[in-house]
């Protein structure tokens, strides 16, 4: 956007490249969109590819680790991007009922073939578009219940992939974590996207009652936007919060280098659900490997390639969780891990 400047964005944006010449206020809001991290947009060489290649069109995070993990696991699979196969622009108007035929439209103008939807955000535009073009979801949080799906095993209709759902224990565990980190952990506060709050009230509830049974008071934070973290942490300074946990959703994920450099100045030892949490300077994560999951995505970007239907293709959720520790910010924060978490943990970042 700077999606993250505000509390909720409209499905007004663009995918693909851009032309810098008067742009549209839906071309400036793909701008922001790309700039902001949260779009994959194609190279232009890709979209300029012989008209034999396969044409898919990838949403999510411009994260260069994921898009490696992407290309990788299409390459992997013989899709080599920019010969074989090309990501196409897509346009995505907003969501009235204008914006969703001029997507429609795009999506059988440009032959998309297959969408990968990193999440929710995503599928649910991309659902509203097309009941016939499949749609790979990457992160599908609660994918039924959305009814995105009709069951795992048998999703039915044009969506399949990745369910993002993790039992919600991960997020009690997340809590466990970070209280042997910080001894006498008491106040934790719990940043949240309100716009994503309908998908994670169970980790809520779970972060919840596991700070319950160590004794320890949750203030619940409403992510704001990139403009207002600042005030967002001088509030949790306010309440004398001794501990973050970050829960997850796209505009915060864009956020994370500064969640964690505000965390640190703070004082705050943070708990991130995805690995690029630490990466970024956070103190922890345990969680999916999102990295994983879009690489793994590729697989059914394939088997529908080939001829699969997407209604047949069961939807997988997560089965391996890491836990990743940042020592330097451990360090930083004047902490010292224990030992027992260090030896249990998938990474430890130097």
């Amino acid at each position: 956007m700077d999606p993250t400047r505000q509390t909720h964005v409209p499905y007004g944006s663009r995918f693909g490249d851009g032309v810098r010449q008067e742009p549209s206020i839906e071309r400036r809001t793909f701008m922001a969109l790309v700039s902001a991290g949260l779009l994959t947009a194609p190279l232009a060489a890709e979209a300029q590819q012989a008209p034999t290649a396969r044409r898919i069109a990838v949403v999510g995070p411009k994260t260069p680790a994921l898009i490696e993990a992407r290309k990788e696991g299409l390459r992997r699979l013989g899709w080599i991007e920019g010969q074989n196969i090309v990501v196409e622009p897509l346009l995505l108007g907003d969501r009235s009922d204008t914006g969703m035929q001029e997507f429609a439209r795009d999506l059988v103008r440009l032959k998309i073939e297959v969408i990968m939807a990193s999440n929710n955000l995503w599928i649910s535009a991309a659902k509203a578009a097309t009941t016939t073009i499949p749609i790979v979801m990457v992160e599908g949080d609660d994918p039924v219940g959305q009814g995105y799906i009709a069951s795992l095993a048998r999703p039915g209709g044009n969506i399949t992939g990745l369910s993002g759902s993790v039992d919600p224990e991960i997020t009690g565990k997340r809590v466990e974590f970070l209280a042997e980190c910080r001894k006498g952990l008491s106040r934790l506060a719990v940043l949240v996207d309100p716009n994503f709050l309908a998908y994670q009230t169970t980790y809520l509830m779970a972060a919840e009652a596991g700070a319950r049974a160590r004794g320890i008071t949750v203030r619940v934070v409403q992510f704001r936007g990139a403009a207002a973290l600042e005030e967002t942490f001088a509030s949790m300074a306010k309440d004398q919060a001794q501990a973050l946990l970050v829960l997850g959703g796209p505009f915060i994920y864009a956020e994370r280098v500064r969640i964690a450099e505000l965390a640190v100045r703070h004082h705050l030892p943070t708990s991130f659900s995805y690995r690029e949490g630490p990466g970024a300077g956070g103190l922890l994560s345990y969680g999916k490997n999102i990295q994983a999951q879009w690489h793994r995505a590729a697989v059914y970007v394939d088997k529908i390639l080939k001829g699969a239907k997407p209604g047949d293709l069961p939807v997988e959720q997560p089965t391996k969780f890491e836990l990743v520790i940042n020592l330097k910010t451990a360090k930083a924060l004047g902490l010292t891990i224990p030992q027992s978490l260090l030896q249990r943990a998938d990474e430890v970042i130097q």
